[in-house]
């Protein structure tokens, strides 16, 4: 069992826990130590890491970013604290999301002839949707569905968003006194190149745990630590109530040097 999840979304973006559950979440599925990363959104904690309930929580993020080979990826950072840099651009990025969710609700509503009944605000995504999707009495697509057929990317209601560059969104990051990491390198179209990103010195880290839900070839991704002396992060990447599916072990954890200070 994992001693800390280092990949859990809120209610603040598209996951279903609250922020002030996630003690008892931790609890329940036995770990000591979670990173709430919901994406493009910083976190009301006055402090990096803060301790609630007995449970330590790191201050997180996970931050989409676009690659010089055209590719886009997903960076988390840990421990952070807000800077005018990092407040600006996702200020801006909850902006578009605003706009995208909207243009998504309002393709979704008149492609299907319902009202979805959704409130779009910062935080909104695809997921609020699907769910909203899934839930009305008066369409026959579950969840899935809705992201395989209607707004999955090349679906007639995506609507694709602007994302910051990575060498933008890694400095931000990095400049808000941050550990970045690589999140889940095996679910990009092109592992290899998004894995060559990791040769840069400020980012220091790659999710290695997680729980893709198929078989794939973590070989790649241990190669890449060992090339370029990487840490390892790990979590769950939770949308719903159930953490520690995936993780780190206590000693993982350690070589992080996140602490409550």
């Amino acid at each position: 069992m994992p001693y800390a999840d280092l990949h859990v979304h809120t209610t603040r973006s598209d996951g279903s826990l609250d922020l002030e559950g996630v003690p008892d979440a931790a609890r329940r599925g036995g770990v000591d130590v979670v990173a709430v990363t919901d994406h493009d959104r910083l976190q009301p904690f006055d402090e990096p890491i803060v301790e609630r309930d007995g449970v330590t929580i790191v201050n997180g993020i996970e931050l989409r970013v676009e690659t010089p080979h055209g590719e886009r990826v997903d960076l988390l950072g840990y421990g952070v604290e807000p800077t005018p840099e990092l407040e600006g651009l996702v200020e801006r990025i909850q902006r578009d999301r605003v706009e995208r969710g909207q243009a998504i609700v309002d393709c979704v509503e008149t492609r299907l002839g319902i009202d979805l009944d959704v409130t779009v605000d910062e935080g909104f995504g695809r997921p609020h949707v699907a769910r909203a999707v899934d839930a009305h009495p008066g369409v026959d697509l579950d969840y899935e569905a809705a992201f395989d057929g209607l707004i999955g990317g090349g679906d007639p209601c995506f609507v694709a968003r602007e994302v910051p560059s990575f060498e933008r969104g890694l400095a931000a990051l990095t400049g808000a006194g941050g550990l970045v990491s690589l999140a889940h390198p095996l679910r990009y179209r092109d592992a290899e190149a998004a894995l060559a990103l990791t040769a840069d010195d400020d980012l220091e880290a790659v999710e290695l745990h997680y729980p893709y839900g198929r078989d794939v070839d973590r070989g790649i991704v241990e190669r890449a630590i060992e090339r370029h002396d990487l840490l390892v992060t790990g979590g769950t990447d939770a949308h719903e109530h159930e953490l520690g599916v995936a993780g780190l072990s206590r000693d993982e954890f350690d070589r992080l040097g996140l602490a409550v200070s």
